[in-house]
């Protein structure tokens, strides 16, 4: 994908609000990477119905479904990228503070839900860095930030950023390998 094809926050958020699905961009980019770390494939399947989003309107149009299956595309290429480019989709560094610590919140409850989605809970055993990581964006995604400092608690929004990024990446690696493992032993 060139970066020209990459989904936007704000474009992502638009959709959203047209489909009437009750989340936003940060959310619904969590849910998916989360259902993709976990093991989930979409398949055929449209991604609303993976991650059991329901709008309030009618189905997609064919622009958003687009927008939607190019999102699905980007966030596995990312999650599975060797030079580790993946990034939560969230609000511009221009952007207030307190919105962008709210989004990375509810990235990581999207996540956290997405995973579960995905059927890694079926999974047989995830490393004990994996589990802790799990423990860790649960705890995260069950957070309220009280704002102190402006150049601390930026410097803090951006460790926990990176947290984020690299966890989803190792929970989405481990959990592909022990999926590859499962299939091998099958056949």
């Amino acid at each position: 994908m060139t970066p020209h094809d990459l989904v936007g926050y704000d474009e992502l958020d638009a959709a959203i609000v047209r489909l009437q699905l009750g989340t936003d961009a940060s959310e619904l980019h969590g849910s998916l990477c989360g259902f993709l770390a976990g093991g989930g494939a979409l398949g055929r399947q449209p991604l609303l119905a993976a991650l059991e989003l329901e709008g309030e309107g009618t189905a997609p149009s064919a622009q958003d479904q687009a927008l939607l299956d190019r999102l699905a595309k980007q966030a596995r290429g990312e999650l599975a990228d060797p030079e580790l480019g993946f990034e939560a989709l969230l609000p511009a560094d221009d952007r207030p503070l307190a919105e962008r610590a709210e989004a990375m919140v509810e990235w990581c409850r999207g996540f956290i839900g997405g995973f579960g989605l995905g059927g890694a809970g079926t999974h047989a055993q995830l490393s004990d860095e994996a589990q802790e990581i799990l423990r860790d964006l649960t705890t995260i995604a069950g957070s309220a930030f009280d704002f102190g400092d402006e150049n601390e608690d930026e410097d803090a929004l951006i460790e926990v950023h990176e947290f984020v990024r690299m966890g989803a990446m190792l929970l989405f690696t481990e959990c592909q390998g022990a999926r590859r493992q499962a299939d091998d032993t099958l056949h």
